[in-house]
C-alpha cells in the first residue's frame, strides 16, 4: 500500500517538471482568476456593508439624541406611524443603544477614530422609515425637514438617489467581474486539461506497457488526476494570499481616509475574507480536479 503511494506521488512530481511551463501557465492563469473572485466577493460585501443601514427598502433614518426621553421617543413613532401616505408603519423600526452601536461597527470598521468617539454615553438610537409605494421623493424631503425640527432629535438623513446609485454600481461591478472571474477559470481547466494530456501523450508507451502488466485505469490515472488536483491547490493558496494582501492594504489605506469620505464601510473586517479563502481554495481544488480527471479519463487510450 506504501509503495502505490509513494509511487503515485512520485510520478505526479516528476510529470510536473517535464511539463513545468504548462504547470507554471495553468497555476498563474487558476490564481488570478481564483483572485478576481475574492476580490469580487469582498467588492460586494464592502457595498453591502454601505448599504446595511439602507437595507430592506429604508430611505429615510431618523436619528434621535442619546439623552432623548421615552416620551420624546414615543411622540416620534407616532407623528412617523400618523403620515400613512409616506410612512409604511409596518414596516417602522426603532434601533436602541445596542441596535445602532452593532451597525456603526460595520460601518465605521475602516475609521477607527470616529468608532472610538462612540460610546453608550453619546450614541445615538434611530428610526428606520420605510415609505409607501406611493410617496415620491418630494414627500420625503418634505417629511425630512418637518423632522428635524422635532424635541429628542439630532438629525434626519435622507440620501435620495444616492442608494439606487450604489445598488446600481454594485450589481454593474459585480457582474461583469464574476463574468470576468468564469471565463479566467475556464481557461484554467483548458490549461490543466492540456498540460494533463500532454503528459499522458509524453508516457504513451510506459502508459501502454503499465496497462499490459494488468496496471488498472484508475491506477494509471490518479497520478495525473494528483497533478491537476496539486496545480488547482497552489492556485488557489497564491490566490488566497494575495487577497488577503490586497484586503490588508485597502484596510490600512482606508484609515488614512478623511471620515467623511464614506470609503470606511467598504472594509472587511470581520472574519468574513477567511471564509472567502475556504472557498477560493476548495474552487481551485475543483477546477484542477475537473481538468485532470477529464483529460485523464479522455486520453488514457494513447
Amino acid at each position: 500500500m506504501l509503495s502505490r503511494i509513494s509511487y503515485t506521488f512520485r510520478e505526479m512530481w516528476a510529470s510536473l517538471r517535464r511539463n513545468l511551463t504548462l504547470t507554471v501557465a495553468a497555476i498563474v492563469t487558476a490564481s488570478v482568476s481564483l483572485l478576481l473572485f475574492g476580490l469580487t466577493l469582498l467588492i460586494q460585501r464592502g457595498f453591502d456593508n454601505q448599504l446595511s443601514q439602507w437595507s430592506g427598502g429604508v430611505e429615510l433614518i431618523v436619528y434621535m439624541k442619546n439623552d432623548a426621553s421615552e416620551l420624546q421617543i414615543r411622540e416620534v413613532r407616532e407623528a412617523l406611524e400618523s403620515t400613512p401616505n409616506v410612512v409604511d408603519a409596518s414596516k417602522l423600526q426603532y434601533l436602541d443603544l445596542d441596535a445602532s452601536f452593532a451597525e456603526a461597527q460595520r460601518l465605521f470598521a475602516g475609521d477607527p477614530g470616529t468608532l472610538q468617539l462612540l460610546t453608550p454615553e453619546n450614541m445615538p438610537t434611530q428610526f428606520k422609515v420605510v415609505p409607501t409605494d406611493e410617496a415620491s421623493t418630494e414627500l420625503l424631503d418634505q417629511l425630512s425637514v418637518g423632522f428635524r425640527g422635532l424635541p429628542g432629535v439630532h438629525s434626519v438623513v435622507f440620501p435620495g438617489k444616492e442608494i439606487d446609485v450604489l445598488t446600481t454600481l454594485r450589481g454593474f461591478i459585480g457582474v461583469r467581474l464574476l463574468l470576468i472571474t468564469a471565463f479566467l477559470l475556464v481557461s484554467a481547466i483548458l490549461l490543466i486539461w492540456n498540460t494533463i494530456r500532454t503528459a499522458m501523450f509524453a508516457r504513451r508507451r510506459e502508459i501502454e506497457v503499465m496497462k499490459l502488466v494488468g496496471a488498472t485505469n484508475w491506477f494509471i490515472r490518479l497520478p495525473f488526476m494528483l497533478e491537476g488536483l496539486l496545480q488547482g491547490l497552489i492556485g488557489g493558496v497564491l490566490a488566497s494570499g494575495a487577497m488577503l494582501w490586497f484586503n490588508q492594504n485597502w484596510t490600512s489605506g482606508v484609515k488614512t481616509f478623511p471620515s467623511e469620505s464614506g470609503f470606511g464601510a467598504f472594509v472587511v473586517t470581520d472574519g468574513f475574507p477567511l471564509w472567502i479563502v475556504f472557498w477560493i481554495v476548495l474552487l481551485g481544488m475543483l477546477v484542477g480536479a475537473i481538468g485532470s480527471g477529464t483529460a485523464a479519463s479522455r486520453f488514457l487510450d494513447v
